[in-house]
């Protein structure tokens, strides 16, 4: 019987752009603009500016683009910078049964390997489709236990999507496909550790995510061996990553036949996404309540996100720093009452230290909601004590997700608003008519 390493690349190698239907290869424009405009937007952000002058350094002068700036860098250190850009703002796309952000590794490898290569725009698109084809799968096969056991799936996954994207753009074969995922197996890497103290590591995830994947693909284009049990084997994935039983047969579950890709949300909140249905809920209440005359919040929260945007709570109520406040259920309901909004302006220094965003916040508390579809869904709902009273309201289904999605036109909208780059745009949405090179230009600065 074939190992799920081997059943996703013969699934890979054997992709064909006719055989993946238009609507997907449409969505997978949309997806890369919206990652595209995440990465844009982060550029004038200290961390971006940080993590760019750190890889600069490091690496000097390549021949890869970099999205929004004129410097280049070696393939590789492209791929880091490009990862860390998308993924920094947590704005981008999320698999929602996988809980993984998988756009933000595969198409920063399939962007620079392409380009590299001299392959088609069509190529490109193909590559990224089977990387989170496979991804996609993998990550919904742990059942959301990547996050109980401290592991964060986009860097975890990461790197065997960007693999398998990378792999193919290299043309490897089935049986060298197999042994790139294998490789990967030693890459794979991603700490929950940075929401104790909201530091800025897990932006690091998805680049190197990517850079491990395209190493990995590297490697195994030259005939490096490496194990072909790289999910179920005793010591493979997870086994060694997870504590509880997985569904290996979801890992390559209708391949070719399902798109995974159009289960992927679009986020319309720059905040982790188990909290994005909690400021939906706010702002359907705002005009209902007085923000200053509330007695408590309670915040019903399905029991998988809990230790991501519950705990420990002291904290979660008085954010450290904006990246603490995307990971806090508190702060982001406080904020969306407070301001009738929560967006990039709501992570800013003077929001986070707003005494009335601080005060609402340090009344919000939360209850197990055991009625929900989680992870299918990443619902939440809050239930405000003002005077006496009780006004409530719950969002059963995330806005964004792909039972609720956002439409390509709102995709399209959010990436004006994050980057206002219209030359951008329209590159993106006539990728498969494109040079990937020539593509790649459109996107520096």
């Amino acid at each position: 019987m074939a190992t799920i390493s081997q059943s996703l690349a013969r699934f890979v190698a054997g992709l064909r752009g006719q055989d993946i239907p238009p609507e997907v290869i449409e969505r997978a424009k949309h997806l890369i603009l919206d990652a595209i405009g995440c990465a844009l937007a982060a550029r004038r952000f200290d961390f971006a500016k940080t993590s760019l002058r750190a890889i600069f350094a490091l690496a000097g002068s390549g021949d890869s683009v970099v999205i929004g700036q004129a410097e280049r860098l070696p393939l590789r250190d492209a791929v880091l910078a490009n990862g860390i850009l998308a993924h920094g703002l947590d704005y981008d796309d999320t698999h929602s049964e996988g809980i993984a952000h998988l756009t933000v590794a595969t198409f920063p490898a399939a962007l620079a390997v392409s380009a590299d290569l001299g392959l088609s725009g069509k190529d490109l698109l193909v590559a990224y489709i089977a990387g989170m084809e496979g991804g996609a799968r993998l990550a919904s096969a742990a059942k959301g236990a990547f996050h109980q056991t401290g592991f964060h799936p986009t860097g975890v996954i990461g790197a065997f999507s960007s693999a398998l994207a990378a792999g193919r753009l290299y043309g490897l074969t089935e049986e060298q496909l197999a042994h790139a995922q294998g490789v990967a197996l030693s890459t794979a890497a991603g700490s929950l550790e940075f929401l104790e103290d909201g530091a800025w590591t897990k932006r690091f995830h998805a680049g190197w995510a990517g850079v491990g994947g395209i190493t990995a693909a590297a490697m195994a284009r030259h005939g490096f061996v490496a194990p072909l049990a790289a999910y179920e084997g005793r010591f493979g994935l997870y086994n060694s990553h997870l504590k509880k039983e997985v569904d290996h047969s979801r890992a390559t579950r209708a391949l070719g036949e399902a798109w995974e890709l159009m289960n992927v949300a679009v986020k319309p909140f720059p905040a982790c996404h188990f909290a994005h249905a909690f400021a939906d809920a706010a702002l359907a209440v705002r005009n209902k309540i007085d923000f200053r005359k509330i007695d408590r919040i309670t915040a019903l929260v399905p029991e998988g996100i809990v230790e991501v945007v519950c705990e420990p709570a002291e904290s979660k109520r008085r954010p450290a720093s904006d990246y603490d406040a995307k990971f806090s259920i508190p702060y982001i309901v406080a904020a969306s009452l407070v301001r009738g909004r929560f967006s990039l302006a709501e992570l800013e220094d003077e929001a986070l230290g707003d005494p009335e965003i601080l005060a609402v916040a340090e009344k919000v508390d939360y209850r197990i909601d055991t009625d929900t579809t989680f992870p299918k869904h990443y619902p939440g709902g809050i239930v405000v004590r003002q005077e006496g009273k009780e006004i409530s309201h719950r969002e059963p289904v995330n806005r964004g997700s792909a039972d609720r999605p956002l439409s390509n036109a709102d995709v399209v909208k959010k990436f004006m608003e994050n980057a206002g780059a219209a030359r951008v745009r329209d590159a993106v949405l006539r990728l498969d008519e494109l040079k990937a090179k020539a593509f790649a230009e459109t996107l520096a600065g």
